[in-house]
């Protein structure tokens, strides 16, 4: 009786986390992006400047904003969709941390 309880409650673990995959690339559960227009390695270095002032068109601190972005532009060539988050889209932008641990980029 008790590896039938545990066989079920495997069971329905694995039918939570097929749902959840399957809900995830049908772009349910969160945005979904072209990620030819917003992927890793998306831009050009030249297309920073524009995407960075995209990017940090809303914030009061425009300055660090536009500086920190279009490092992370050069370095990751890409720039994650919006003015603020989305930053899974863009896993290199994401991922840059300061030597303090916080995120290094907009």
């Amino acid at each position: 009786m008790a590896k039938l309880v545990v066989a079920f409650f495997l069971a329905l673990i694995l039918i939570f986390m097929l749902q959840t995959m399957v809900m995830a690339s049908h772009g349910h559960g969160g945005h979904h992006y072209d990620r030819k227009h917003y992927g890793p390695g998306s831009l050009k270095s030249n297309q920073c400047p524009s995407q960075c002032t995209r990017r940090c068109s809303k914030t009061q601190y425009h300055k660090p904003c536009m500086f920190f972005c279009q490092k992370c532009c050069k370095k990751c060539l890409c720039v994650p969709p919006g003015y603020y988050g989305n930053k899974a889209v863009c896993p290199c932008y994401n991922n840059w941390k300061t030597k303090e641990g916080g995120p290094k980029c907009p």
